[in-house]
């Protein structure tokens, strides 16, 4: 039988979790803050900044919301980027992505105090996760290794396949499972649009993480039985909808559940965990910089 991990539950989960945490930072007089940045008016991203604002408002971190004009000068996000930094009651700040063409996204990730980082994307922590001793860990690829952990899936010896290579998932989900220690030490193949059969590399894995941004691209003739499949994908396709489209992960779900001992659905897996371990970040953020010791999740 196939257990299809429920993304929203573990999600549950870690935000009850960062109760006792948050209750310790009140009592010595700290609420977390974390602000939400956006230059956009693509539906999408103001729907992500709305849920994030209220997941904030949910388990009690100080939500802040910042809107930069999309055509407004570059300037004015970096100066926003600055008060925020500046601004002692702000623990976290989050840049909503994609920014518009005209704004240097790297200069972006530059500018947000590495402190306040809770994406995990300014450069110093991102040497600081290869290095091994993360001050945040990504949020997306901390969510899986909290995926498997609730499905009793020690990543220590196994084999993983991650299809993807971004600078937000791929790339740092595989410096964490490589890594010594808990929720580490499997051995890891990144594979990518230029990988060589790619359904040899999967058939071979005991855990497939698929996050390349291609619907449906892999199925469950490209899977070992009993392999762990997690689904970081969410593809809008059309469909006989209400809406006009579906949204699908890059796993096909139905022959893959065949093979899979466990499998996260779309929607309703890997994106509720993303927003689970920012509000963690954010905790975390505010314990490290308030110098209120707390117990995290």
């Amino acid at each position: 039988m196939t257990d299809v991990i429920d993304g929203n539950a573990v999600a549950a989960d870690v935000r009850a979790g960062l109760e006792a945490s948050i209750d310790a930072l009140a009592d010595a007089g700290v609420t977390p803050g974390l602000a939400t940045v956006l230059m956009s008016d693509d539906p999408a991203s103001e729907t992500y900044v709305s849920m994030k604002q209220r997941d904030c408002e949910e388990v009690g971190i100080d939500g802040v919301h910042v809107e930069v004009a999309p055509d407004a000068p570059a300037e004015d996000l970096y100066d926003a980027i600055d008060d925020l930094n500046a601004d002692p009651a702000i623990h976290g700040v989050l840049v909503q992505m994609p920014v518009p063409d005209h704004v240097d996204t790297r200069r972006v990730l530059r500018s947000v105090d590495p402190a306040k980082d809770v994406d995990g994307f300014h450069p110093e922590n991102v040497g600081r996760l290869v290095a091994g001793h993360a001050r945040f860990k990504p949020c997306t690829p901390h969510g899986v290794q909290k995926l498997l952990e609730s499905v009793d899936v020690d990543p220590e010896g196994k084999d993983v396949v991650i299809v993807g290579r971004s600078n937000i998932v791929g790339k740092p989900l595989a410096n964490l499972l490589i890594q010594k220690g808990a929720g580490g030490n499997a051995t890891v193949t990144v594979c990518h649009s230029r990988t060589t059969d790619l359904a040899a590399k999967t058939r071979e894995a005991d855990v497939v993480v698929a996050a390349v941004g291609v619907p449906e691209l892999i199925d469950g003739s490209m899977l070992k039985d009993g392999a762990v499949v997690i689904d970081v994908g969410v593809n809008r396709v059309d469909a006989d909808t209400e809406r006009g489209y579906e949204l699908v992960g890059d796993v096909e779900f139905e022959s893959a559940r065949e093979v899979a001992s466990a499998i996260t659905p779309v929607p309703g897996g890997v994106g509720p965990m993303t927003r689970a371990m920012l509000l963690y970040n954010t905790v975390k953020a505010a314990s490290e910089q308030e110098g209120v010791p707390v117990d995290l999740p």
